[in-house]
């Protein structure tokens, strides 16, 4: 993988993406086995992690173009 200049290194890259996955995937589980609304938690987060994600894709694509 070509190191960037992106804000996050390439293990960070990895472990956002680990934690967006496993933020995405227990949001349904939360949701199937819990009476409240908690598991919209596991969905902000994981919005929240997507977005980090985003931002240092661009910050990669904005570095190559230039």
């Amino acid at each position: 993988m070509h190191q960037g200049s992106g804000f996050l290194s390439n293990r960070q890259r990895r472990l956002a993406w680990l934690g967006f996955l496993l933020a995405a995937l227990q949001a349904p589980v939360a949701a199937r086995f819990t009476d409240d609304s908690s598991w919209l938690f596991s969905v902000v987060v994981a919005l929240m992690v997507a977005t980090v994600i985003l931002a240092d894709d661009g910050a990669r694509r904005q570095a190559r173009s230039d």
